[in-house]
């Protein structure tokens, strides 16, 4: 079968000439930052400066005005920033959002009928051109304004225009172009052929929604004696170290009562002792369900002491939310027809192959019966926490979800209080942990974790860096979880763990780690990259000031990540030439702070490179001078040109450097 290409008369009977008419003379394309079109918000701070880039043109040889106009939903005043025009029918600019809420932002222009008719008087005047009859245009120009305007402006502009008329002919091409004149005049534009882009959605939240530090630990586990559980009130004892050590969220594993059908025993075993206490992912005992307190780690009260000392000690508390049951979860009685049976009375327990977790079991989310009573239960089990003093929540597996349940309990959850986080365990497909961040997401699980060359860890961040991740995606880089023992620290040693901290702390303004890290725990289940004895079984005391520990080593990268606003994202981070594939070199700039960061990737040998210092972003030439200061220990010292030479020893496998012209 043949297909005709449709004529040009064909195309133009679709468009009738009153529909023509109304149709913008100026084309806005290409905007950003966008998501999907607009189907979801771009992600930003409080405070944040948020880069907009668009195309605009029309006919002819006008000049253009083009301006951003953005508003908080809940107010109906638009403030408004003018574009710059960078040339090729491109223009830049930004805006900053003060506060937490969720914006609309849109683009306009119109034709600056004074700015085009300035541009060809100076043209014309300094060619030598006659110009008399462009002044009379001119004044013309400043006469209907005053008629527009009312009040002072008006009264201005009649000043304006009386001064033109008693002024030579070069003092008016001056007066014309002055930059009072021309404020004037565009405080009076009637902005013809105004066009309008769409509004597009922008999501601004906390600053800790970018930048913050996490800690994991299992607060049964703070205790010395390993058949003695820990409490809530034993946490208290570590909260003054972990803020030493720089972090700023102290994050919880599912602290609520844990079945004991089909229990755990240690190291994953299918059968338990009587003394093992279970794994606190599975949820549920006569006790209560997702509501409810372990009654070994304490009372609600004790909680709320512990939420409240926490704060004391600039620390947020972090919890679980992971939507899964125990086989003795009160509501696989109360409420049957949130899961799915086998017709012999049994229920699958979940599995994510080769693994398999015999002692929990998953709901289902479409069952008649789930619909919507499941869905508001576990929205009312948020929200009762975050009334507790809980604004942060690390969600287990959000991915096993569906996105519509994400997008309606996000949403709702935040708009009653802003303020609330989320983060992602999500470790699966790239479209699916950037659909997590489109739906709602705060922040994200990463890939990270298994990234070591030289090569792989330059692509992935250069990825994250890019369209769509940037607009929807936040990484936090956890270097360790209960669940993922990396096989780069399985026998690396001390280095290896300095390697991943400085990558994780550098890289990204989110990182984390689980509890035993700083001790460079690090004793695999042989072939497999999880912990032997892992904690999730059993409970595991340390002895926190344990010789060969990087506490003080971390508290200093925590620190330095305070002191240095380009540190505070993952954005901006640009990587540079550095002539060993075993060292990663790369830095962040905000403003006048610039860091640079190289990382040898080998734990074991001393590596050695000539590296380039990046003078050209600093409008230096290459053989300027510039100073250095290493930020681990404040040594200062003058750089002299861009060609450059390192040693990186295994003892510190790294340099930190604040650089700045002299």
């Amino acid at each position: 079968m043949t297909v005709e290409k449709p004529t040009e008369q064909q195309y133009q009977a679709h468009l009738p000439l009153s529909q023509a008419l109304l149709l913008p003379r100026i084309a806005i394309e290409n905007i950003r930052p966008v998501l999907d079109g607009g189907q979801f918000a771009v992600k930003a701070v409080a405070g944040q400066e948020v880069a907009v880039a668009c195309k605009v043109f029309a006919d002819g040889h006008d000049k253009l005005a083009v301006r951003v106009r953005w508003r908080n939903e809940q107010q109906d005043t638009w403030a408004s920033q003018a574009l710059e025009d960078q040339g090729n029918d491109s223009w830049q600019g930004h805006f900053t959002v003060p506060e937490v809420g969720h914006y609309r932002f849109c683009i306009e222009a119109w034709i600056d009928q004074f700015a085009s008719f300035c541009h060809e008087l100076e043209k014309k005047h300094l060619a030598g051109v006659p110009v008399s009859l462009e002044l009379q245009e001119g004044r013309n120009h400043v006469q209907q304004a005053a008629e527009r305007g009312e009040g002072p402006l008006r009264e201005q502009l009649l000043a304006l225009h009386g001064q033109l008329c008693g002024l030579l002919e070069a003092e008016q091409v001056a007066l014309f172009l002055s930059q009072a004149s021309t404020q004037l005049m565009a405080e009076a534009d009637h902005r013809p052929y105004l066009s309008l882009s769409p509004e597009y959605p922008l999501d601004v939240e906390r600053v800790q929604a970018q930048f913050a530090s996490w800690y994991e630990l299992f607060p049964r586990s703070i205790t010395e004696d390993p058949a003695r559980h820990g409490t809530f009130n034993d946490v208290h004892s570590r909260l003054s170290m972990i803020h030493d050590m720089g972090f700023d969220v102290l994050y919880f594993p599912p602290i609520h009562p844990i079945g004991r059908r089909h229990r755990k025993g240690r190291n994953n075993a299918l059968t338990a002792g009587p003394d093992d206490p279970g794994s606190p992912y599975a949820i549920g005992s006569e006790e209560g369900g997702h509501e409810a307190i372990h009654p070994q780690l304490g009372s609600l009260e004790d909680f709320r002491r512990l939420v409240a000392a926490a704060a004391d000690h600039g620390l947020e508390i972090a919890l679980d939310f992971a939507i899964q049951c125990s086989q003795d979860h009160p509501w696989l009685k109360q409420h049957p027809g949130w899961f799915n049976w086998r017709p012999d009375g049994t229920i699958k327990y979940a599995e994510n192959p080769p693994k398999k977790y015999q002692d929990i079991v998953n709901v289902d989310f479409y069952a008649a019966e789930a619909i919507p009573s499941l869905w508001l239960e576990l929205r009312d089990i948020v929200i009762g926490w975050v009334e507790e003093g809980v604004k942060t929540f690390r969600v287990d597996n959000p991915h096993t979800k569906p996105l519509p349940f994400w997008q309606w309990l996000i949403g709702d959850v935040r708009g009653q209080y802003p303020e609330v986080i989320f983060l992602a365990e999500a470790f699966t497909t790239p479209a699916m942990m950037a659909r997590l961040g489109k739906v709602g997401y705060t922040q994200s699980y990463t890939y990270f974790t298994w990234r070591n060359t030289k090569s792989e860890l330059a692509s992935y961040f250069s990825e994250l860096n890019q369209s769509p991740w940037r607009e929807c995606f936040r990484p936090n880089f956890f270097v360790n979880t209960p669940d993922i023992n990396p096989q780069f620290l399985h026998d690396s040693g001390r280095p290896g763990f300095l390697i991943r901290a400085v990558l994780a702390t550098m890289g990204s303004g989110l990182w984390g780690m689980y509890s035993g890290f700083e001790l460079c725990e690090s004793a695999p289940v042989p072939g497999k990259e999880e912990y032997l004895d892992s904690e999730k079984y059993q409970i595991r005391p340390r002895d926190f000031t344990a010789p060969g520990n990087i506490i003080a080593e971390i508290a200093q990268l925590n620190r330095i990540r305070r002191q240095n606003p380009a540190l505070h994202s993952h954005l901006g981070l640009k990587l540079y030439n550095a002539w060993n594939d075993q060292i990663l070199y790369f830095g962040k700039r905000r403003g006048d702070n610039f860091v640079l960061v190289a990382v040898s990737l080998d734990p074991v040998n001393a590596q050695e490179a000539h590296f380039e210092l990046p003078l050209w972003e600093m409008g230096l030439g290459d053989d300027a001078q510039t100073l250095g200061e290493d930020l681990m220990n404040g040594h200062r010292w003058t750089w002299h040109g861009k060609t450059q030479f390192m040693r990186i020893e295994p003892a510190q496998p790294f340099g930190i450097w604040r650089i700045s012209a002299p």
